[in-house]
């Protein structure tokens, strides 16, 4: 895995990455290891589902949290910005997650009806982690 740690808040190291399968004639297998296949240890997982039609999530940053985001079912695009930049990336495999790290701003919008999209995550919920006002993540990161 390559070392991050010099490259906080800035959208270069946001990435896609394939995850490693194992499928067979008896159907598919992805693996994802914390430390191995993304650049930390997974201490929290979550889904979104059901996402109606026009509607976004995210709209934040955080602070320390990193994460993999992956397309289980469906698609839908991640918006990241650094404060100073941005790139889109498209999710619309359960093979293939991006990975997000810290002081990085994401929107997830267009949502297919059946986008299934889960998040692994480094921390556990912490609400001081978050930033919700863009301006003061716009702020914090370009100060980095």
């Amino acid at each position: 895995m390559t070392d991050v740690s010099t490259t906080v808040g800035r959208v270069d190291p946001c990435r896609l990455i394939d995850l490693p399968d194992h499928s067979d004639d008896r159907g598919g297998l992805t693996v994802v290891e914390g430390g191995r296949d993304v650049p930390f240890e997974i201490r929290r997982v979550y889904y979104i589902h059901g996402v109606p039609d026009g509607a976004a999530r995210g709209a934040h940053g955080h602070r320390r949290l990193r994460q993999l985001i992956v397309a289980l079912h469906g698609a839908f695009d991640v918006v990241v910005d650094d404060g100073h930049a941005s790139a889109r990336f498209r999710l619309d495999s359960p093979g293939r997650g991006l990975y997000v790290g810290p002081m990085i701003w994401r929107d997830m919008v267009d949502f297919t009806p059946d986008a299934v999209g889960l998040w692994l995550v480094s921390e556990l919920y912490d609400p001081a982690d978050y930033y919700r006002d863009y301006a003061e993540f716009r702020r914090d990161a370009r100060a980095l």
